[in-house]
Order: structure tokens, then C-alpha cells, then sequence
């Protein structure tokens, strides 16, 4: 029963963490409403499109990611019912990739940023200046997110491998 705690805890923390993708997605999409509502400038105007694109692509990661681990509680408690030692080897092993994926996040958003910080500085227009901006905004909240996520699936894995399936 420790690894079927172990293992709710952990996506009902990574549900309550998805939250802040669709708090971020929502403040984006206010901010793009206000450009487009208040927006006097050529650079205010340029934030619209940009800002909605990242409130909407915020929300999908979000809404995406809170009902697969929504729906993951429940298929914890199903799976380790019906063979734990299953369960638990299908844990390490979605845990482990994950990590994985999360070390090839952190080396691209970098980059990522460099990039639409070099746009920045050699590209004047209104309309690349918004879209860089906004490019490190969204990916800064992605790093935010994904820098918490990160730290709890290596916790949820060291746990794992501490678990005595056995008992």
C-alpha cells in the first residue's frame, strides 16, 4: 500500500502544479485582451497575437497535463490492484524517462531564450520584439513549472526505489 501512496501523492501533486500553467495561460490571456483593448502604440498592438498565442498554448499544456494526471489516480489504484510488482517496474520505468525528457527541456528552453534574447537585440521591429518578449515570458513560466515537476519526480523516484514491494 506504500507504493500505491507513493505514487497517488505524487500525481496529486503534479495535478495541483498544472494548475500554474492554466493560472499563467489565463494572466496571458487577460494581458493580450488589455493590448488589443488598450494597446495605443505600434509595440502594444504587436503584444496581441503574441500574448494570445501563449495564453493558448499555456492552457493546452495545462488542461493537457492536469487531466492526464487526473486520470492517472485512478489508473494507479486499478494497475497496482491487479499486479503491484507490474505497477511498481512500470513506475521506475516512466519515472526514469521522464527524467530523461526533463534534462532534454532544460538544455533546449535555454537555448530557447538566447535565441529570442538575440532576436531582441538585433531585430527592431514591434512585432519581433513582442514575440521574443513574450517567447521568454512563456518559456520562463515553463522553466518555473517544469523546475518544480522536475524535483518532485526525482523525489517520487528515489522513494520508489526505497519502497519494499513486498510488503
Amino acid at each position: 500500500m506504500e507504493l500505491l501512496k507513493l505514487a497517488t501523492e505524487w500525481a496529486k501533486a503534479e495535478v495541483f502544479s498544472t494548475r500554474f500553467f492554466i493560472f499563467f495561460a489565463i494572466l496571458f490571456l487577460i494581458a493580450s485582451i488589455g493590448f488589443w483593448q488598450l494597446g495605443k502604440t505600434d509595440l502594444a498592438k504587436a503584444y496581441i497575437i503574441p500574448t494570445l498565442v501563449a495564453g493558448l498554448l499555456l492552457m493546452t499544456i495545462g488542461l493537457g497535463l492536469f487531466f492526464t494526471n487526473k486520470s492517472r489516480i485512478t489508473q494507479f489504484e486499478n494497475a497496482f490492484k491487479a499486479d503491484a510488482s507490474a505497477f511498481f517496474q512500470s513506475e521506475i520505468e516512466r519515472s526514469e524517462s521522464t527524467m530523461k525528457e526533463y534534462t532534454v527541456v532544460f538544455k533546449i528552453i535555454p537555448v530557447l531564450i538566447i535565441i529570442a534574447t538575440l532576436l531582441i537585440l538585433f531585430i527592431h521591429t514591434p512585432t519581433w520584439r513582442a514575440i521574443s518578449i513574450i517567447t521568454i515570458a512563456m518559456l520562463i513560466v515553463i522553466l518555473l513549472v517544469d523546475g518544480t515537476a522536475h524535483a518532485r519526480i526525482e523525489a517520487y523516484h528515489k522513494a520508489l526505489e526505497l519502497v519494499d514491494i513486498k510488503k
